[in-house]
């Protein structure tokens, strides 16, 4: 397939944006040529050396590919083409890191966390009645039993405390409202604290869920929760398990790419 020099621009993925642009854009910022893996279009780096094999890595930046001197452009191509699906695992599983990865949160009394969709702004009440759960949740405020020389780490540990407990039931309720819906079974909940993906299904009927999900709106819980359980009736990313998705959610493709451009908050 043809390449063509690119402008730097960085980024590890974006989001095409207007007609014939694909649904996926992965840019090296020091790319100088581009190809198509799959519905992705992959800007890569691409440098001629003092080697004797042509050489793939996928880092932070994106793709990057050595080559001797002598090797013919149309062999590099080949390669990249032959190596699409290691080169899109690796890229999908940088971006996951990336938008899991701990934001800096100043653990204060008056700082902002996110709670489905919406922030939270935690408050020291040590005068709240809490019956033994330790916070509350108050409009927009989210109460701690703690008073208001609390350092930052008991704020954390609180905080993130109620919102694992809100996690689970948030999360059972919804397995619970799709999984008769999508005809399946789940036999358990396992929350996760992955660090490059949503959540995963297995064989056995398992389901795990980051419990970070919880930062998200109900909507891209709701589409995380619809795909690990139609993974229960189709193990793989095949038309038919998409099929299945749509099933529940016919716009489950706007609110997999909306899932694309978050980046989460611990």
């Amino acid at each position: 397939m043809a390449s063509s020099p690119l402008a730097s621009q960085p980024g590890l993925f974006e989001t095409g944006a207007g007609e014939g642009l694909p649904a996926l854009v992965s840019r090296h910022p020091r790319a100088t040529r581009e190809t198509w893996l799959g519905s992705t279009l992959v800007a890569y780096e691409f440098q001629r050396g003092q080697r004797r094999t042509i050489g793939l890595s996928v880092g932070p930046q994106g793709l990057s590919v050595r080559a001797p001197r002598w090797t013919p452009l149309a062999e590099v191509e080949a390669l990249v083409q032959r190596k699409a699906d290691w080169v899109l695992t690796k890229l999908n599983q940088l971006q996951q890191a990336s938008r899991l990865a701990p934001a800096a949160t100043e653990w204060r009394e008056g700082a902002a966390i996110p709670y489905l969709g919406r922030n939270l702004a935690l408050v020291c009440a040590p005068a709240h009645r809490f019956d033994g759960a330790g916070a509350a949740l108050d409009g927009d405020r989210l109460l701690l039993a703690l008073t208001r020389d609390a350092g930052p780490d008991r704020l954390r540990d609180s905080a993130q405390a109620w919102l694992m407990r809100e996690a689970r039931r948030i999360f059972l309720e919804r397995l619970d409202h799709f999984s008769p819906r999508l005809g399946v079974r789940y036999s358990r909940l396992k929350l996760s604290s992955a660090q490059t993906r949503w959540g995963s299904a297995s064989a056995d009927g398992s389901i795990r869920l980051n419990w970070r999900l919880v930062h998200l709106s109900l909507e891209m819980i709701d589409y995380v929760v619809a795909h690990e359980l139609s993974h229960l009736r189709e193990m793989n990313h095949g038309p038919d398990f998409w099929g299945v998705v749509a099933s529940v959610l016919p716009d489950y493709d706007q609110r997999r790419q909306a899932l694309r451009r978050v980046r989460l908050a611990p």
